[in-house]
């Protein structure tokens, strides 16, 4: 493990060393991965398994391959025509070459991850925004139609000259090696671009870079937000703030001793940022077990093998996998494990306590979000652990409460609207589009996260919700977190999202979508009951509570909100227009970036526009018919 990290203290002492301008670190990423190889080049850095057995084969990567890969990766793009402004983007599950197109693509322009799992239509939409010159992505290959989606998508990117396709078939053995190439899907590329073999092409490479590297900080990276509020922003990232991503995990909890499981996906600023750049800083060893991380086949069953296979020591986890684990007994000596950090959502205090109880594992919780090139805050790993709270500002981050209503500063446990500065807020530009970033900061340096909280008097930072999620019943706000918190602390309840639902007379009222851990016997009326116990305010107690098998959840496991909103329109809207005898359904809900989410009807017999407004207009969410949108 790396320094002691205990408190305010430690965060202070820090500080007071240097300035951070005067760090002396590496102003580039290909700065930071010879600085890595120089240190470290002989030791293990980068494992990936492409199934999730114990014992299954893997591929192991030293600091010297991952440079050298790196270099090579960052010369064919730059052979295609990337310059420094020019963008590659990567729609790729987790694997080695999935870190070859990150690192190469920082070092040659600016590179973009896109979530595998979006549709054609928004994986098209960021290519635009970002003006992408090279798309990275999957050749065809049985069980994913990621090559037909993305194939999809290049049509409608005029700016994308190169598709290069990345063979998962390298990794196979056996009979299966020789299976897939038979029943490989076949895909006609119709768009204009060029298709090339990604690995036959980087192979041709030098080790060394061909060309001059960065002269200093730049933008080197868009992230497009994971999304709880809307539609997908793109978020600019330098060199500088993925630099303090590093340091952090190396003067806080990383060293070149230290083994981490990341089953996270490499589009999202956690594992890129959080975890990669702490790795390349310390020269730690990460592992990526499967395509799909804690989504892979078999991952949940294997997962405390793996543990002992690496001889882990500090394992990357969310909420939601925490409660998968919980489900699962402890069948592997798991003895070399220190801890664990979670993030991407708030923690419920049972679910720690049963992890802590059945792995004799500390739980460290952190808070960063994508704005910010991620890193926040986070409970002391050697310190005090308020339980709930996401701890204390790293150093360098100054955090404020600030009224969101003008921004006026908070007190200690007043809550307002987070507000951060620290060298990952490249402030006052933060998103790609000029629009986005209009009211977006404070004092013209501290970024507003949309995030409610408070800091406690001991300095302990607390997430209490989301701004934009807040429940507006009739004028009187309600924090969707009550009501969430005190259905996660029912024994049966896994998760709970809640959210406002449309009502015709008080805009909005509390409505939750529940998935109860599996096996369990709760009730909708035991749940009811629950929250009339427990959820303090009775303007918050839930109207609706529904139970779904497992709720919408984003690739880092935070609960999908816009999808509850849609279900929830559906829901209520179908009910007001067969009560009043109008033959029109909602077929589905769009999100319009200037009108928010949008219903959309279809006509199931004769029905005039009027007869749908004098339904639908009781409520604050606008209409339309299917075929005008």
């Amino acid at each position: 493990m790396g320094k002691t990290y205990a408190g305010r203290a430690d965060r202070d002492a820090i500080e007071a060393e240097s300035k951070w301008e005067d760090r002396d670190l590496p102003k580039t990423m290909h700065g930071l991965l010879e600085d890595v190889k120089n240190r470290h080049g002989a030791r293990p850095a980068f494992s990936y398994q492409l199934t999730s057995g114990p014992t299954d084969p893997n591929e192991t990567l030293s600091w010297s391959d991952v440079y050298d890969r790196s270099c090579q990766s960052a010369n064919l793009f730059r052979s295609l025509g990337v310059g420094e402004d020019d963008v590659v983007a990567y729609v790729l599950p987790n694997a080695t070459e999935t870190l070859d197109v990150l690192m190469g693509g920082m070092i040659a322009g600016i590179v973009n991850p896109i979530n595998p799992l979006l549709e054609p239509e928004q994986i098209s939409a960021i290519l635009r925004e970002t003006g992408a010159k090279v798309v990275v992505t999957l050749r065809p290959f049985p069980k994913t139609d990621l090559a037909q989606k993305v194939a999809e998508a290049v049509k409608d990117a005029p700016g994308v000259t190169h598709v290069l396709e990345v063979d998962l078939l390298r990794y196979l053995t056996g009979l299966k090696k020789f299976i897939v190439p038979l029943i490989r899907p076949k895909v006609g590329h119709t768009h204009h671009a060029s298709v090339l073999n990604f690995n036959a092409e980087m192979g041709k490479q030098n080790k060394t870079l061909d060309f001059a590297d960065s002269a200093g900080d730049r933008v080197a990276a868009y992230f497009h937000t994971g999304g709880t509020t809307g539609m997908p922003k793109v978020a600019q990232h330098k060199y500088s703030g993925m630099a303090y991503n590093g340091f952090l995990g190396h003067t806080l909890l990383f060293d070149e001793q230290d083994v981490v499981m990341c089953p996270l996906p490499l589009f999202h600023v956690f594992a890129v940022h959080v975890i990669l750049m702490a790795m390349i800083r310390s020269g730690a060893h990460v592992v990526f077990p499967t395509p799909q991380g804690y989504r892979g086949e078999g991952v949940f069953d294997n997962f405390w093998k793996l543990i002992e296979r690496y001889e882990v020591t500090f394992m990357i986890t969310v909420p939601t996998a925490i409660s998968a684990l919980m489900q699962r007994a402890v069948d592997a000596d798991i003895s070399s494990l220190k801890m664990a950090f979670s993030g991407s959502s708030p923690l419920p205090v049972e679910l720690y306590k049963r992890f802590e109880k059945a792995c004799n594992v500390t739980i460290t919780e952190g808070y960063g979000l994508t704005e910010a090139t991620c890193l926040v805050s986070i409970n002391p790993p050697d310190g005090e652990k308020k339980i709930g709270s996401i701890g204390i500002p790293f150093p360098y981050c100054d955090v404020q409460i600030r009224a969101v209503s003008d921004g006026a500063m908070c007190g200690p446990d007043e809550i307002g609207e987070i507000c951060v500065s620290n060298p990952g807020v490249f402030a006052g530009n933060t998103y790609t589009e000029a629009d986005k970033n209009v009211d977006l900061y404070r004092d013209e340096q501290y970024l507003r996260t949309g995030d409610l909280g408070r800091i406690d008097p001991d300095g302990y930072l607390w997430i209490t919700g989301r701004a934009k999620d807040l429940i507006i019943r009739g004028g009187h706000n309600i924090d969707p977190a009550e009501i969430e918190e005190a259905l996660a602390g029912h024994p049966d309840v896994a998760f709970a999202g809640a959210i406002g639902q449309p009502d015709a007379h008080a805009g909005e009222i509390p409505c939750v979508y529940v998935e109860l851990v599996a096996g369990s016997t709760a009730t909708i009326e035991d749940l009811m009951a629950h929250c009339k116990e427990h959820v303090h305010e009775r303007a918050a107690w839930p109207k609706y509570i529904e139970l779904m098998d497992e709720l919408p959840k984003t690739a880092v496991g935070k609960i999908f909100k816009p999808d509850l909103r849609r279900a929830a329109i559906t829901r209520i809207y179908n009910a007001a227009l067969e009560e009043a005898g109008v033959e029109a359904e909602v077929i589905s809900v769009l999100e319009d970036k200037k009108r928010g989410l949008v219903a959309q009807l279809s006509k199931k017999g004769e029905v005039s526009d009027t007869a749908v407004t004098t339904v639908l207009g009781n409520f604050t969410r606008p209409w339309e018919w299917a075929d005008a949108a």
